[in-house]
């Protein structure tokens, strides 16, 4: 991307994370049992020995966006706060990740936390989520927000940024 284009300042992605369909498959608090380790072949895997797996182009998304710059957030109403937490953790991506809302309650309430540990605005925040409501709250707010229809991925992220540089 080209220095004249606007960038985001924080890039926020939903768990849902745990409990959603951005960065992988599954509600964390639903759909796979806590808690989780690394099983055969350094395979996540959760207490039945179900493997997790994630969005492929998810890691590679989180590194090539702190590579370039941009500080990461994560946003989660999950009530799988453990849970999530150790799933960051057993793939590797707490590098990535600066800010960290993972707790039950209202997007908004994350975002408030993010800006005011953060000190950025709302309007230089961009969002991807896979729920409407969420994108209503934040879009409410001023962030740029995305909805995630089958998992983030590197055209989801060209197409986000491309949108905040252009608004």
């Amino acid at each position: 991307m080209s220095d004249s284009l606007k960038k985001p300042k924080i890039i926020v992605f939903d768990l849902g994370l745990i409990t959603d369909y951005t960065l992988w498959p599954f509600w964390v608090d639903t759909h796979v049992t806590p808690p989780f380790r690394k099983g055969k072949g350094n395979e996540v895997v959760d207490a039945h020995a179900h493997p997790i797996r994630y969005y492929k182009d998810s890691p590679e998304i989180l590194k090539n966006l702190v590579d370039e710059g941009y500080e990461i957030g994560v946003a989660s109403r999950t009530s799988e706060i453990k849970g999530a937490n150790q799933l960051l953790n057993l793939f590797g991506w707490e590098k990535y990740i600066k800010y960290k809302e993972i707790y039950p309650g209202s997007k908004t309430t994350h975002f408030a936390k993010i800006k005011r540990d953060s000190g950025v605005d709302y309007k230089d925040m961009l969002f991807f989520d896979d729920e409407s409501r969420n994108i209503a709250d934040l879009t409410k707010l001023g962030v740029l927000s995305i909805l995630v229809k089958n998992g983030v991925s590197h055209a989801v992220i060209k197409e986000g940024l491309a949108q905040f540089s252009r608004k």
